[in-house]
């Protein structure tokens, strides 16, 4: 384009001059962020890079002007079509030469890619993993130029990563089969052993490591136990009649559910899940972005790539099943940097219904990382202490004060001696077999007499009744 040539042409033979200009003259910043700029410097000048960094902290520049310093083509890997579609959409409007190449394409829109590509008339070019791997186009790739190969949502080449998808572990084939090409995984959301496997798995070499600061100190995190939650959220929406949002369901059929009831209570809302036709999905999208609708009530199918600064408000209707889709979908809010709130509804039934789904998985090593990383958001959920620091030691990042914008930070939790109920409550447990409910032991713990307790004998145990003078809600929190 006129813009990246004129940013090119007049330079220096110096990395970090090239890297300013086309930062200005293409993209339009006057000054990178944090670590973009060692980023691309790093990446221009041929090493291999593993880069953590936030939701809205700027990924995508990392790999886009490396792209366009270095000769030839940057091949984009990316996990979902509607997310190439953003990122190619964005890059025209800047004048950059990008397509993507995937299953969305019509055979003659597949064919035009492919002579741009053997033309060199391409800079970036968004490719799904499995097309990517594919042999034809594998040894396509192979006679043409590239500049770089950028793993976007690299978390998913990780069993332990929140969305781990088995083609990504195919992805350590590029370095064998393009030696001389750097490789950048990027994520937003990888703990420890995540970041581990990314590194193996991926055969990088030598690769610069970068982690951007996971703190996102605009926003308030806050919970309420989940109670009447459509009238918890009617509250929380009440005052927010002209701000922007995303509320977040587990199911379908609940994500239509409150859309339909926003809807009647005059809010601009549409439902948004990967049972809608493309069509659909891609219009409440783009009214989303023109702020013609002011919330979406959407499954986890939305939202990535999506670049709204002015999004206020996230609200987890149900419990998120890893604090890496909470800490991503919460991460929509306040990209602008203004004030933003993160709300968590948190029922137990949540985690049974989370666990339920989890244990029909037919791998059992995934299901217990699963399992395992849906009760470190169970224990994120039930912290008494500064909900920042919960959830940024959990990416392995220390906060050395209390935040002072979390609910527990503001509204501390009351606190009293539960070592008497505790062992009442142990005690129920053991008694009835370990093999009832929550709402069976709070039954017998209260001294009810419901026809299942009688029929089981269960009136006839040392606790049952000796509870009864405190109310179920507590007995069940």
């Amino acid at each position: 384009s006129p813009a990246i040539d004129h940013a090119l042409q007049a330079l220096p033979e110096d990395t970090a001059a090239a890297t300013r200009a086309v930062l200005h003259d293409v993209f339009g910043y006057s000054a990178f962020r944090g670590p973009q700029a060692e980023i691309v410097t790093h990446v221009a000048d041929g090493g291999d890079c593993l880069v953590l960094m936030p939701t809205g902290g700027g990924k995508s520049l990392c790999y886009q002007i490396p792209a366009l310093l270095r000769p030839g083509v940057g091949i984009v890997v990316s996990p979902l079509i509607s997310l190439m579609k953003d990122q190619v959409d964005a890059l025209l409007a800047n004048g950059v030469n990008a397509a993507c190449y995937n299953s969305a394409l019509g055979a003659a829109e597949a064919r035009q890619v492919l002579a741009r590509l053997h033309a060199g008339e391409l800079d970036l070019l968004y490719v799904s993993p499995e097309r990517l791997l594919s042999n034809g186009f594998a040894d396509r790739l192979q006679q043409v130029e590239l500049a770089l190969f950028a793993i976007d949502e690299a978390h998913c080449v990780s069993q332990w990563g929140h969305d781990f998808r088995p083609e990504y572990i195919q992805l350590g084939r590029l370095r064998q089969d393009f030696p001389g090409v750097p490789v950048m995984a990027l994520t937003a959301t990888a703990e420890k052993q995540t970041r581990r496997d990314i590194l193996e798995r991926l055969n990088l070499d030598q690769p610069l490591q970068i982690r951007a600061s996971f703190d996102r100190p605009n926003i308030r995190y806050s919970l309420l136990d989940k109670k009447q939650p459509a009238e918890q959220l009617r509250r929380f929406l009440d005052g927010r009649k002209d701000e922007a949002g995303i509320v977040y369901a587990l199911s379908r059929k609940r994500v239509e559910q409150i859309a339909g009831r926003l809807q009647e209570d005059g809010y601009r809302a549409a439902a948004y899940h990967a049972g809608l036709d493309a069509e659909t999905r891609r219009s409440v999208q783009e009214r989303f972005l023109r702020d013609d609708l002011q919330l979406v009530v959407a499954t986890v199918a939305f939202g990535m790539g999506i670049d709204k600064p002015n999004v206020r408000f996230v609200v987890h209707y149900d419990l998120p099943r890893n604090i890496e889709s909470y800490y991503q979908e919460t991460g929509r809010a306040g990209r602008d940097g203004l004030p933003a709130e993160a709300l968590l509804l948190f029922g137990y039934g949540d985690i049974a219904l989370a666990r339920g789904l989890i244990e029909k998985g037919g791998n059992p090593e995934q299901n217990r990382i699963e399992i395992q990383k849906l009760n470190a958001m169970a224990a994120f959920a039930e912290t008494g202490t500064c909900r920042r620091r919960a959830l940024l030691g959990y990416f392995g990042e220390k906060l050395e004060e209390d935040c002072g914008n979390c609910d527990t930070c503001l509204d501390p939790p009351e606190r009293y001696d539960a070592t008497e109920d505790a062992r009442k409550a142990l005690s129920c447990v053991f008694r009835v077999g370990q093999r009832f409910g929550i709402g069976h032991v709070v039954d017998v713990l209260r001294g009810a007499k419901t026809e299942r307790l009688l029929g089981l004998g269960h009136d006839k145990l040392s606790t049952w009744g000796i509870g009864k003078d405190i109310n179920s809600d507590h007995w069940s929190h």
